[in-house]
């Protein structure tokens, strides 16, 4: 399917992580490292929590107990640990308390550098602050800011005294804001006054007001002062950040947590319905995100890393863990990447020296058509791994980075997993070749490629699912455990099932293309959208696309497309033409499009997914629901005045 374009060299061969937890178990090559954790899952997460020094203030008993069912099987039974000592108690009587743990820099170049030491302190003040609020082990934060220092405290405050985290996407909307709060049952809110992009203040607080209008179970909002503006604060429910911890304790006991004891409640956005929340654990979620940082993303104490993301998505705190326990820096960036220059994102890794960048093939495709000379003029070779994830990428956007920016010796580390597992599934890892846009198989996760019987497949497009668990697997649906078992465990008795479509070839490389109910079938013929989308891409006139099934009365089902357009293209029929034929050309003529729609943007999650259903539903005319969770979703009604037309 394709050549290998990356090979391990050098330091990435001799001193990763991955190289000397493999030399220690005498393990010669990935693939036999796969294989054996997946026969003996309990021999790995055993060896895993060793070698990667995660401290248990009381030693769990049994690595799991699936005695209540595959699907709520608990993990490191009888510990007692707390993610927040994994990532600063244990440092302090280390020689990295006094290194650089938080690292936050604006768009507009102000910097803020925390110690482990420094960062200790604040987080203390807070959570005896939020002692004093009457906050007790299982009640519910909620964080509703973009990344700045704040964001980290709240997060590991709220972790260190027994609380729960929960946090919303700095960019919703007051509406999306509400469902979480009421539904996870939130006591406090932690919100800034505004926030800044491109260059503009936004009223945080205002829609953070909004949100908790007739949320009852909201006791206190705190709010950081981001910006010298007015401000409204309402008496008696809101108070200042820096008034609540400027005179508290800098010291405060971490709460000893059982290994299965709640620690955040992250939402996945809802295509189709409200969004879910997933459950994740003290122990499950702290051993997956210190595995996956580790072994696949190759974070050491040495590095900058910075993954371009907010709280509100599970990159936000998977990237913080990762880089903290392993007594890296964890840089923050508050702000649009291509502002106040095109270039700013490249700038910030020059300057900073960031060694690990995470970023969605969605921002890759932004910053393509400004150029590749705004890359070449900034020396990037502080950079030794590029993180991907969120969506599918297309050939043109992956050689893209790896060759203007990784200069083919940076290896594009492309992972997932999901919301729902707060890690991955799959990922490309430094021990071993790399192809365009692959990955390989996860460390002990038992996956496989099925069709719709549940037969394997290998070199042929079907259902990804895992036939084991996994520490860090939702512990249900918060509220809505039937949800749960409907969404993940009802297609395939006793099997995961991702809603991921992918393909593995015959040397263990796998590929995704986009969710299983994203399927297109065409005269008897099915593919993943992402090949369409990857095909229309490619043309030179094609920034993004997106490509959805539609009734056709003889074929059953149609493709059709919306289309973001590069600068200097104008839509017309003409060029509505052009495209079509060029998928025919590309992929085979009963996959050419029956309508091609020019969008200025298409809609998306948070995390970059692609909602394709919704453009669906828009295109055929049926009602969307609540939009409000999504970006660019003025985009739908231009799409069903569009397709109306025809």
């Amino acid at each position: 399917m394709y050549d290998i374009v990356w090979k391990p060299h050098g330091d990435y061969l001799k001193n990763s992580n991955l190289r000397r937890f493999m030399d220690k178990h005498g393990i010669k090559d990935y693939q036999e490292l796969v294989k054996k954790s997946i026969n003996n899952i309990d021999w790995f997460w055993e060896e895993t929590i060793k070698d990667l020094q995660i401290e248990f203030y009381e030693p769990y008993q049994k690595i799991k107990d699936d005695s209540q069912g595959i699907e709520w099987t608990k993990w490191f039974i009888g510990g007692k640990l707390n993610i927040v000592h994994n990532l600063l108690d244990k440092h302090l009587d280390a020689e990295t308390k006094n290194k650089t743990a938080i690292k936050w820099v604006s768009e507009t170049g102000e910097e803020k550098t925390y110690t482990y030491l420094e960062v200790n302190r604040e987080v203390n003040k807070l959570a005896n602050a939020f002692k004093d609020l009457d906050i007790k082990k299982g009640d519910r934060i909620a964080l509703y800011m973009p990344m700045i220092p704040e964001a980290v405290f709240t997060f590991l405050a709220t972790l260190k005294i027994g609380a729960i985290f929960m946090p919303i996407f700095s960019g919703f909307g007051p509406d999306a804001a509400k469902v979480r709060i009421n539904d996870v049952g939130a006591k406090i809110l932690v919100t800034c006054n505004y926030s800044y992009r491109r260059g503009k203040a936004y009223p945080q607080k205002e829609n953070a007001d909004k949100a908790v209008e007739n949320a009852s179970s909201i006791k206190k909002v705190i709010v950081v002062k981001r910006a010298e503006l007015e401000t409204k604060m309402v008496e008696e429910r809101d108070l200042w950040y820096h008034e609540i911890t400027k005179e508290k304790d800098r010291e405060i006991l971490t709460e000893k947590m059982d290994s299965e004891d709640y620690a955040m409640v992250l939402y996945s956005s809802g295509t189709t319905g409200k969004p879910k929340g997933t459950v994740h654990t003290h122990g499950g979620a702290l051993a997956i995100a210190a595995m996956n940082n580790a072994y696949y993303l190759d974070v050491r104490t040495a590095d900058t890393y910075l993954w371009v993301s907010d709280f509100g998505w599970m990159m936000g705190a998977f990237y913080v863990i990762g880089a903290m326990l392993q007594g890296g820096t964890a840089l923050l960036y508050e702000g649009a990447i291509d502002y106040p220059e095109p270039d700013q994102l490249w700038n910030l890794v020059e300057k900073h020296k960031i060694s690990i960048l995470g970023i969605s093939p969605t921002a890759i495709r932004s910053l393509i058509p400004k150029g590749e000379e705004l890359v070449n003029k900034h020396d990037l070779s502080s950079l030794r791994i590029i993180g991907s994830t969120g969506e599918p990428w297309d050939d043109k956007s992956w050689m893209w980075i790896f060759k203007v920016v990784g200069k083919e010796k940076v290896p594009i580390i492309n992972i997932s997993g999901g919301t729902e597992i707060f890690g991955c599934f799959l990922s490309s890892v430094v021990m071993a070749p790399i192809k365009p846009k692959c990955f390989h198989q996860g460390l002990a996760m038992d996956i496989d490629v099925v069709d719709d019987e549940g037969k394997p497949l290998v070199n042929e497009i079907g259902h990804l699912i895992c036939r084991q668990p996994f520490p860090s697997m939702t512990r249900g649906f918060w509220n809505d455990n039937e949800r749960y078992i409907r969404t993940y465990w009802s297609r395939f008795k006793g099997v995961w099932f991702h809603g991921d479509l992918a393909l593995r070839d015959n040397e263990n490389y796998w590929w995704l293309f986009g969710r299983s109910d994203d399927t297109l079938k065409i005269a008897g013929k099915r593919l993943g959208p992402a090949e369409v989308e990857a095909e229309l891409i490619a043309h030179p006139a094609v920034v993004e696309a997106a490509a959805f099934g539609i009734p056709h009365e003889i074929k059953g089902q149609a493709i059709a497309a919306c289309v973001v357009l590069k600068e200097g293209y104008e839509e017309n029929e003409k060029l509505e033409q052009q495209l079509r034929e060029y998928v025919a050309e590309k992929i085979g003529k009963p996959f050419k499009p029956e309508r091609i729609i020019f969008v200025p943007a298409l809609p998306k999650t948070r995390s970059g997914k692609i909602l394709r259903r919704l453009l669906k539903k828009a295109f055929l005319g049926e009602e969307l629901g609540d939009t409000s969770d999504f970006s660019n979703s003025e985009v739908f009604e231009i799409v069903k005045k569009k397709a109306s037309k025809n």
